[in-house]
């Protein structure tokens, strides 16, 4: 399928977009398996969008168990060429607090033992790709464009580390990612940013603060309710900032 503007990836506590008319529902599957869930593909703005629900429609799958390969493979099967990946994040420095949405410039992966690259298979081609821009920048700019024409308030750049999950991490590990330079904390920002990099596709991440990380903040604990409802408020302008995107 082809005319695909835009594809959307949905994080914890983003299941779907509401603001998609016209929905249709594929079914895809991949040399790599099946994709976390069905593919919704509708109108947004007058523009044609696909979204995928990272963990399933109902958080089923944990970060960890996520097939990224196939999720990826399906959103360019079906013609998608650029992917805004949304991911939920706990803040860790100043300026990304809760209800922060902030477009990323790096990464660090802390994840072990998940399946990173497309070369897995015996024969397949060794890829070496160039991974010291891990965002497209251009699809970055964009981003960051689109924010500043909708009114939009965007944190531009900062390092996202991604962990391994599912449990949050302790105040002495994040205080070592504090250290190695990282902004933001997440379970889910690799392998799926280096596979897109090795599939060809643009790929760019809007993070979402969901809570202060470990140590950070006031100190209190986390609840799932204080999650969900930062992620609900942080992503009120998500529609109008996707849908110029798609323009763009």
């Amino acid at each position: 399928m082809s005319g695909i503007a835009l594809a959307v990836i949905g994080g914890t506590g983003v299941y779907r977009l509401a603001a998609l008319a016209d929905v249709e529902t594929r079914e895809v599957d991949t040399r790599f398996g099946k994709p976390s869930g069905p593919i919704r593909i509708g109108h947004l703005l007058g523009q044609k969008v696909a979204f995928l629900a990272r963990h399933g429609e109902g958080h089923s799958v944990p970060p960890h168990q996520v097939n990224y390969r196939a999720n990826l493979a399906a959103l360019k099967d079906i013609g998608a060429t650029r992917v805004l990946a949304l991911n939920t994040v706990g803040g860790i420095t100043e300026r990304f607090g809760p209800r922060v949405l902030a477009c990323p410039d790096q990464i660090i992966d802390y994840t072990w033992g998940r399946i990173s690259t497309i070369c897995e298979e015996p024969g397949s081609e060794v890829l070496h790709v160039d991974f010291g821009d891990p965002y497209t920048p251009l699809l970055r700019h964009k981003i960051v464009a689109a924010a500043r024409v909708t009114g939009v308030k965007l944190v531009d750049g900062g390092c996202y580390g991604a962990t391994q999950g599912p449990r949050l991490e302790t105040k002495a590990e994040i205080a070592r990612m504090r250290r190695d330079g990282c902004d933001l904390v997440g379970m889910t920002g690799m392998p799926e940013a280096g596979l897109a990099r090795e599939l060809g596709l643009d790929y760019a991440c809007l993070a979402i603060v969901a809570n202060w990380a470990a140590g950070c903040g006031t100190g209190e604990e986390i609840t799932m309710a204080e999650v969900l409802a930062n992620v609900e408020a942080a992503s009120a302008g998500l529609p109008e900032l996707i849908g110029e995107l798609a323009r763009g």
